[in-house]
């Protein structure tokens, strides 16, 4: 028996509150404050008490939208004056004070004058924009707690006094509706939960969170920066930086490579006819930088490198013969993303896109599709991610008339991407009605140490373009046709994949990925030649290796070395250069002993060849 009470009742699936009318034959499902889905209601009801609690401090706010979110939730106000940081608390104590009074949340509904009467009344001009704007009809639902009311579907808690155990997280600029030329808010972020060991739990991952956050870890590693200044969105690699990257585009060709694609490099510019055929400029010019003119034409920076590729493409005439195509490309494209919007490496306006493209017949497609997912798993682990959360994304198979490609097409395209998920027991999620207009998808989150799932690779269909830029193919039979072509990023952007990288190692990061592999640290000046000879031997096996030859005591380089989370230190001191080896210590284990040069290198360069994640050499 469950010692909780119940907060709401499902009804024949629709949520309703304790005490609700039920009918012989109802299927009846008590929703007691642990189930899955009482968060997002316990969220949501916590953003009301928010706007509650601020509407009755601060006169003359206005308040926006306040939905449940991943995480938490928030509410956007139209403040005389912002919000400081000290606020936060001050809020946090009213919705306690109105939590404690217990007030009923009740669902009414009104004639849509009503609420307009009722929102004009207060100067809501806010919520008078929504009512117009989103109310379809002649009546509206709100909820009401105490003397606030709001424009709300609900479903929401029987009573503020379940609200216990919340906190305010930050307040941050937003603006309404996302459009930047209007009102700008006050947005404040708060999580809740249903009892108080849940929110410690949580309140304890932010603050992991915020100790991995890349930007710090990035710039305290000296990694990378974002010079705003300069422009913003637009990442600098740093030498360090550059080296890991380095490294993992090292890698990701020879993986291509051996996987049986060809790399191709293309333009970073093209003419309007290019994204005018291929329905960019028609569908996503916002999100595209203005045009140049040269030579009297318009010419756009690549916000993809599809088009380049269809047009290597059809540089020549294909046949069934030379088919499948593989082509792979690290293609640096360019977004214009809100300023609002930019964070760190995660959403920037210029990035590198691990971008390929498979064209292939009817008959290859099943196979195509079952080497790139298992191509896109195994790169994954190499990363050291392995576990994943997968979406299989279809067409509403009510409204097919929406999409691109004929039905045969579709029909073929998503089986094959079931019978792989299928055949390699990937257990996944189909989400009915998410795929777009021109092709149904694969995609795949990785899960990093913090318990968070990142999208990184997209297996993606594409019947749009491949009809637009009319590709074809020679077949068997001496006649033309449509070949299939899927769109497939692994990484997703390099940018964005190594911010989730110092995100899930927190800066320290396996031995064949490190930017510095081992430092070396003489204990003297005396000891500079020898070091210099290690560090000569080392970088001719192509390990990354750095000498401390600063005028500081061994303790001293040996601390720096450890905050720069470098996994190996190399102590030389006098005994070190007489006997002809070295002392060497591992990031946070400690002084491991003396070994002889030439075995050290050995071994860590097969741990490196292992992607071992295990520093330790017997």
């Amino acid at each position: 028996m469950n010692k909780e009470k119940a907060i709401l009742l499902k009804i024949n699936g629709e949520l309703k509150a304790i005490g609700a009318p039920t009918a012989p034959g109802d299927m009846v499902q008590e929703i007691y404050p642990h189930d899955p889905e009482a968060l997002e209601i316990y969220r949501h009801s916590c953003a009301h008490l928010l706007a509650q609690a601020v509407v009755e401090m601060f006169p003359g706010v206005q308040y926006g939208i306040g939905p449940a979110v991943e995480n938490g939730f928030y509410y956007d106000f139209l403040m005389p004056q912002p919000f400081v940081e000290s606020d936060l608390e001050k809020i946090a104590s009213k919705m306690a004070h109105l939590a404690k009074q217990n007030l009923p949340i009740q669902k009414e509904i009104w004639s849509k004058k009503q609420a307009a009467d009722y929102f004009r009344s207060r100067r809501q001009n806010l919520k008078l924009e929504l009512l117009e704007e989103k109310v379809v009809g002649d009546e509206v639902s709100v909820f009401k707690q105490g003397d606030f009311v709001d424009l709300c579907r609900g479903p929401h808690l029987p009573g503020t006094g379940l609200l216990k155990h919340f906190k305010l997280l930050s307040v941050a600029a937003a603006y309404w509706k996302g459009d930047e030329k209007s009102h700008s808010l006050q947005r404040v972020y708060g999580t809740v939960f249903a009892d108080g060991e849940a929110l410690k739990d949580h309140l304890r991952l932010l603050r992991e969170a915020k100790e991995r956050d890349h930007r710090l870890l990035g710039k305290a590693l000296d990694l990378f920066s974002l010079q705003e200044e300069a422009g913003p969105g637009l990442v600098y690699w740093h030498p360090k930086g550059a080296r890991m990257r380095n490294v993992i585009e090292a890698y990701w060709k020879q993986r291509h490579y051996q996987g049986g694609y060809d790399l191709l490099y293309t333009p970073h510019i093209g003419r309007e006819w290019l994204w005018q055929t291929s329905g960019h400029l028609d569908f996503y010019k916002d999100s595209m930088y203005a045009p140049m003119d040269i030579d009297g034409l318009n010419y756009y920076l690549k916000p993809m490198n599809c088009p380049f590729h269809i047009m290597v493409y059809k540089s020549t005439q294909r046949s069934y013969r030379d088919l499948p195509l593989r082509w792979a490309e690290l293609g640096t494209v360019y977004r214009y993303e809100r300023s609002g919007t930019l964070h760190g490496l995660l959403r920037v306006r210029g990035f590198t896109q691990d971008d390929a493209h498979i064209i292939c017949t009817p008959e290859q497609i099943d196979e195509e599709i079952l080497r790139v997912l298992d191509f896109s798993i195994d790169l994954l682990k190499a990363f050291g991610f392995i576990d994943f959360k997968i979406e299989l994304s279809v067409r509403d198979p009510q409204i097919t008339g929406k999409y691109a490609g004929s039905d045969a097409m579709w029909l073929q395209a998503e089986a094959s991407l079931v019978k792989a998920l299928t055949e390699r027991q990937l257990v996944f999620q189909r989400m009915e009605g998410e795929a777009v207009f021109y092709g149904p998808k694969i995609d795949i989150k990785i899960k990093d140490a913090l318990g968070r799932y990142w999208q990184c690779t997209t297996i993606q269909f594409d019947f749009n373009m491949s009809e637009r830029f009319d590709m074809k193919y020679i077949g068997a039979d001496g006649s033309a046709h449509q070949p299939f072509m899927v769109h497939r990023a692994l990484l997703g952007s390099l940018e964005r994949f190594f911010g989730v990288l110092i995100e899930h190692y927190k800066g320290f990061f396996p031995l064949w990925l490190a930017p510095v592999q081992i430092a070396i640290a003489p204990v003297s000046d005396d000891c500079l030649p020898y070091a210099r000879t290690v560090l000569e031997q080392l970088r001719q096996h192509d390990l990354r290796a750095e000498l401390d030859a600063r005028a500081q005591g061994v303790n001293r380089k040996i601390r720096d070395a450890e905050v720069q989370k470098i996994p190996y230190i190399i102590v030389i001191g006098s005994q070190e250069q007489q006997q002809g080896n070295i002392s060497f210590r591992i990031h946070k284990k400690g002084d491991q002993g003396k070994m002889a040069l030439n075995e050290f290198i050995t071994k860590i360069k097969i741990k490196i060849e292992e992607k071992n994640l295990n520093y330790e050499i017997q």
